[in-house]
């Protein structure tokens, strides 16, 4: 009996999708390439893995064993891999995964800080929401991936970078309402004011949601917005609020004439930014390394921020 590692990827990328044409496109492959490679795999173990339907497939009882020791073999597989890319520290190639809401912010530093230790570094940015970047790290397709914490799973683990408080940003006239200019609100207490925040599956509108004590069914809620420029513009018009990281805070004042920042009050909402990997991919040098520099390149517009719009603490 003689089963690939090839053979196990595309059955676990066929049980992820159920179904042929996806699975295929997902491991960038033919169609017939990848059927081919499946009935090979049940002939080589002697017993069919999965049932063909008309629309998708569904996993036989073997199969979903069959699944079972594969996702161990192709982690084993991937740990191994790392294990000797990595050997002599962060080098070589690094597939790097980040939220938008923190990517367009923390790049410009941290790739001018990795070519700074190695120009022969070749890195790879996959900007993606947290769900993607999580199917990602578990598919071996990114090493690593910059996100918010809490983690989705325990089959992570993270190296917790720095904090990212949340401002309260619209023009001057929306701002005046709360007690004046110059005052220090409540999150909880934005009442009736309108609330702009990210379209659904981007975790800073969840987050914006919980902090104001808001669902998404909420009459003042619009989450309709695809980018912090886009939110940020939409504020300085006068079009309602939002949430603004410090990490951003800088950039779109800038980009946005009319943005208006002002600080909570104490204890300022905050989300808690991290470099998240596979639990168990192997030794963790590399991940530390990256891990300083991110934080460094996170630190700094942090910093401004805080110096700009006074920070209590």
């Amino acid at each position: 009996m003689t089963v690939t590692l090839r053979q196990l990827r595309y059955f676990r990328a066929l049980a992820e999708q159920r179904n042929f044409g996806r699975a295929a496109a997902a491991m960038n492959i033919s169609q017939p390439a990848l059927s081919v490679q499946i009935r090979e795999l049940e002939a080589a173990l002697g017993a069919a893995v999965v049932e063909r339907r008309a629309r998708d497939i569904a996993l036989t009882p073997f199969g979903r064993r069959v699944l079972h020791h594969a996702g161990r073999v192709l982690d084993e597989m991937q740990a191994l891999t790392e294990a000797a890319r990595w050997h002599g520290g962060l080098s070589g190639e690094l597939a790097l995964g980040i939220i938008p809401t923190i990517a367009p912010y923390i790049l410009p530093g941290a790739l001018a800080a990795l070519r700074a230790r190695d120009i022969a570094l070749d890195v790879r940015v996959r900007e993606a929401r947290t769900e993607e970047l999580v199917a990602d790290l578990r598919g071996g397709r990114i090493d690593a991936a910059l996100m918010a914490l809490p983690l989705p799973s325990g089959d992570l683990e993270a190296a917790e970078l720095f904090e990212d408080r949340f401002l309260l940003a619209g023009n001057a006239a929306r701002l005046a309402a709360f007690d004046g200019v110059a005052a220090a609100p409540d999150p909880a207490a934005l009442g009736q004011s309108p609330l702009l925040l990210l379209e659904d599956g981007h975790c800073l509108t969840d987050q914006a949601l919980e902090v104001c004590g808001r669902g998404r069914g909420h009459a003042q809620i619009d989450t309709g917005a695809s980018s912090l420029g886009t939110l940020s513009r939409l504020v300085a018009a006068g079009f309602g609020l939002t949430l603004m990281p410090e990490i951003a805070a800088g950039v779109e004042a800038r980009a946005a004439p009319g943005l208006v920042l002002r600080r909570f009050r104490s204890p300022e909402p905050a989300r808690r930014v991290a470099l998240v990997r596979r639990r168990g991919a192997g030794e963790a040098r590399w991940f530390a390394d990256l891990a300083q520099v991110l934080r460094e390149a996170g630190e700094a517009p942090v910093a401004t921020a805080r110096a700009t719009w006074g920070a209590d603490r």
